[in-house]
């Protein structure tokens, strides 16, 4: 998505992507090290290739979203599976994760709305795209409680 706004001249918008790939990474390590330090085995498999393209930034923001839904849900069946099991502490790791989903989703349907909102405005899209831009980097454990 990042290379895709990059080579569409969305700069700001390929900035956002960056830096969101560079979070879910840091969540990713979240869930590897939890499993490390519950004596588990982690098993890394190939997944799918993401999509390359798209027909508007609206599309890209569009498909955001609905991974993070989907995300989300697969969050929830674990998060559900873990209280099923009465497994305490990996329900305790679940539960930042659903709260960090409803972020992930409240910040791409945001940039959804207003994408919608220009109705294919290119000025207004430059504008938003020097929005995104402005998104700096957040170390590790920064978060806003």
């Amino acid at each position: 998505m990042a290379a895709w706004c990059d080579q569409a001249n969305l700069k700001g918008m390929a900035n956002w992507f960056r830096l969101q790939s560079q979070e879910e990474m840091v969540h990713v390590m979240k869930f590897f090290q939890y499993v490390l330090d519950r004596k588990g085995k982690v098993l890394l498999t190939a997944i799918d290739a993401p999509p390359t393209a798209w027909d508007s930034a609206l599309a890209v923001f569009e498909h955001t979203l609905k991974h993070e839904q989907l995300v989300t849900s697969l969050i929830n069946n674990l998060a559900d599976q873990a209280m099923a099991e009465k497994d305490h502490a990996t329900h305790m790791l679940l539960e930042w994760f659903v709260n960090e989903q409803v972020e992930e989703e409240a910040v791409a349907d945001q940039i959804v709305g207003e994408l919608r909102l220009l109705k294919g405005s290119s000025e207004g899209l430059y504008m938003l795209d020097k929005e995104l831009g402005q998104r700096v980097a957040t170390p590790a454990g920064a978060a806003a409680t």
